[in-house]
């Protein structure tokens, strides 16, 4: 009976090894799906988004109700952070008769930060803003 336990225990743990090992490179893969946007400098931005992350860190005033409005980042292309940590702002785009694709996602607070993300294709990609 003793060597019955022995045996079930050795053969349980080789088991828990087993799947231990094989899902550690998953484990890893999924920490490293933290996405890390490429740059973009200010003056490589469109003038129309350059005038929105002025008035970003001022306050105001912005053209569009749902400027300043929680972006859930359900996409998961900006890193992830608590929910409403992240707020978004229409970058006008000429010709457009809607708000267009253009976004400035701020992080944090928005006046203050310096964390600001820039969209063109309607959040499929973000450039982090270096300022």
């Amino acid at each position: 009976m003793r060597r019955m336990n022995r045996r079930r225990w050795l053969s349980l743990s080789q088991w828990l090894l087993l799947v231990v090992l094989v899902a550690a490179p998953g484990l890893q893969a999924c920490i490293a799906r933290t996405p890390q946007p490429d740059w973009v400098s200010i003056e490589a931005l469109p003038q129309q988004a350059r005038e929105t992350l002025a008035r970003i860190r001022s306050g105001g005033p912005f053209r569009y109700d749902k400027d300043g409005a929680v972006f859930f980042n359900r996409e998961g292309q900006l890193p992830r952070r608590e929910r409403g940590y992240y707020t978004e702002y229409t970058v006008p785009t000429p010709g457009a008769r809607n708000r267009g694709a253009r976004r400035i996602v701020a992080g944090g607070d928005p006046r203050a930060s310096g964390e600001y993300y820039y969209t063109d294709d309607h959040y499929r990609s973000f450039r982090r803003i270096r300022e």
